[in-house]
């Protein structure tokens, strides 16, 4: 039965059987090229490209310079039966699974899919000819030419693209880019202020320090999702993380070094959160409020490791002792060490104040205790020592 298509309704997508090859040019080993091909249903208007490989990656950059080639987007897009746009396992004739990344281009440019049945060429009889022709008129005429790279053949492709596109139809009037600029560019939805960008989907488990990994980089979520598992949306720029279709966090990407972590303190615990605000100026500013001598002993601390921060326990412990010691003994501990040592630890400073607590301070303003009294005379004025 021929079916009457309307014009601009309709694009038909696939992959071309027979690849085109790319040579080495320092070992002469041949690489496959796989060809995408898209065709308007009503005006056979066609758009070529070549692919290193038939992934996920180039399955969607395939349509976004197709749409782009076309300047405008058809309404309804019919899909090959390939696991790139498909859910093979979960779907059905009547039930099709979109693949989310698909799904997720087709929403951004505003285009419905539905995929053809699997080993059904006549569901997408425009594009299942539109690939033979293809075949003859760009990959046949191409395949006593050499390409080094990828670029050079997509060159050669554009080259003969055009050529197909505008070639006169044999039984009507016109050509596919005459047909198309006259009755479907008009019909077209327009393209969208942005260009899509790519994203990858996958489930995470998010992990008993509220991160969850992507590509061996921790990004946080809410504490509250522990143990749960999320769905990750990762894009070229952006992490953002959705429990049960609802977004619950979004991280920029980080690159490069693994084991990197993008913490936000709201996804933390209260006591977590209370913990960030340790910083080697703020133990400084409790020391000062001591005396100088701790404060003295905490920049020692503060400076004695690699990094200031291997040394927040020590400093915590030292000014907890001013509560159980009192901040004067503490002060007065911190002065003795300094005698003993340039860089004195939390255990010398403790051991220090047990032995003071037992043993108190006596205060005097110098070398010999003022004499209160007036003048007094000695034992040997008295007689009470005896005279040399």
């Amino acid at each position: 039965m021929k079916i009457p298509r309307k014009p601009g309704e309709q694009v038909e997508v696939d992959w071309a059987g027979d690849p085109a090859y790319i040579i080495d040019s320092d070992t002469g080993v041949l690489t496959e090229a796989w060809i995408f091909v898209g065709v308007m249903s009503y005006s056979h208007y066609a758009y070529v490209e070549a692919f290193i490989n038939e992934q996920q990656k180039a399955w969607i950059t395939a349509h976004i310079h197709m749409y782009e080639y076309f300047d405008g987007v058809a309404k309804i897009l019919v899909s090959d039966n390939c696991a790139t746009a498909i859910n093979i396992k979960q779907s059905s004739w009547y039930t099709p699974s979109v693949n989310a990344t698909y799904y997720e281009m087709a929403e951004h440019y505003g285009a419905a899919i539905i995929p053809t049945r699997a080993r059904k060429p006549k569901d997408k009889a425009s594009v299942e000819g539109a690939v033979n022709l293809v075949t003859t008129w760009i990959i046949a005429a191409l395949r006593n030419e050499q390409f080094f790279s990828l670029e050079e053949l997509n060159a050669a492709i554009k080259v003969k693209l055009e050529e197909y596109n505008s070639n006169l139809f044999q039984k009507k009037e016109g050509s596919r880019i005459s047909l198309f600029l006259g009755e479907e560019k008009p019909l077209l939805a327009p393209l969208p202020a942005t260009r899509f960008e790519l994203a990858e989907w996958k489930v995470a488990t998010v992990q008993f320090n509220y991160h969850i990994a992507v590509d061996k980089i921790y990004y946080s979520v809410p504490y509250q999702y522990i143990k749960n598992k999320v769905d990750v949306r990762a894009t070229d720029t952006i992490i953002e993380v959705f429990n049960n279709h609802t977004r619950i966090a979004s991280h920029r990407r980080l690159r490069g070094r693994a084991g990197q972590y993008s913490t936000v303190p709201e996804h933390m615990p209260k006591d977590h959160q209370k913990y960030l605000e340790w910083n080697g100026d703020r133990f400084r500013k409790w020391a000062a409020g001591i005396g100088d001598h701790t404060t003295s002993v905490i920049q020692q601390l503060l400076t004695s490791g690699r990094v200031e921060q291997q040394s927040y326990r020590s400093c915590m412990g030292l000014l907890k002792l001013a509560d159980k010691y009192s901040p004067y003994l503490l002060e007065e501990a911190c002065k003795k060490a300094l005698t003993y040592s340039r860089t004195p630890s939390y255990k010398s400073i403790k051991n220090l104040l047990i032995i003071m607590q037992d043993t108190p301070l006596v205060e005097t303003t110098s070398e010999e205790a003022i004499n209160h009294h007036g003048i007094t005379r000695g034992a040997r004025y008295y007689g009470g020592a005896r005279n040399d």
